[in-house]
């Protein structure tokens, strides 16, 4: 598939790059030399732009094993297989005591149980997936890093400003754009910094 003017392969049962992710990869800010982490990495599209962007370091972390295949083989497609390490892990389990730059998340939006791992991609059953991120995001970023966060206006935009404000972090709006010109549906992309 194409996104962004650029080729993607997507595995079955992997979350496919959509217009909820644009504003995130439109407006994050990485700078030369930083170290990345894309949470949720699905297809791999949010790190390989940040390794198109100067990104020293990537790490893809996804629970779903057809999204390590889709973003391993999107990495080596882009050249940047010496750049981006996609690892399985359940949110931060397998990074240890690895502290970033830059954390990016595009989560899912709604509380809706999720039978599955691919439904996982879509909802977020008790809002757990988002609470344990902001719960543990902050022992991975380094002192001045900063979070890049999706949300929508159809999802949980202020229990993502409640959760990130008991874990000690200023949310602001960064930018959004609608799905089409009905503007039913909109994606925001906030930028998260220690309070």
């Amino acid at each position: 598939m194409r996104y962004l003017d650029k080729e993607f392969l997507v595995y079955p049962d992997t979350f496919w790059p959509f217009a909820d992710s644009l504003p995130l990869v439109r407006h994050f800010k990485v700078a030369p030399g930083d170290s990345v982490l894309d949470v949720g990495t699905g297809s791999g599209v949010i790190g390989v732009f940040a390794c198109y962007r100067g990104a020293a370091r990537v790490v893809g972390v996804d629970i779903n094993p057809a999204a390590i295949q889709s973003a391993t083989h999107n990495a080596q497609m882009h050249g940047f297989a010496g750049t981006m390490q996609v690892v399985q892990s359940n949110l931060f389990e397998a990074l240890g005591e690895e502290r970033f730059d830059v954390i990016m998340a595009n989560l899912p939006f709604r509380n809706k149980p999720a039978h599955d791992v691919v439904a996982m991609s879509q909802w977020d059953t008790d809002f757990k997936t988002n609470t344990r991120f902001f719960e543990g995001v902050g022992q991975h970023l380094k002192p001045k890093g900063r979070i890049y966060f999706v949300q929508s206006n159809f999802g949980e935009i202020e229990a993502m400003k409640r959760l990130a404000q008991a874990a000690g972090l200023q949310t602001t709006e960064l930018a959004s754009e609608a799905l089409d010109d009905t503007q039913r549906q909109r994606f925001f992309v906030y930028e998260m910094t220690r309070a």
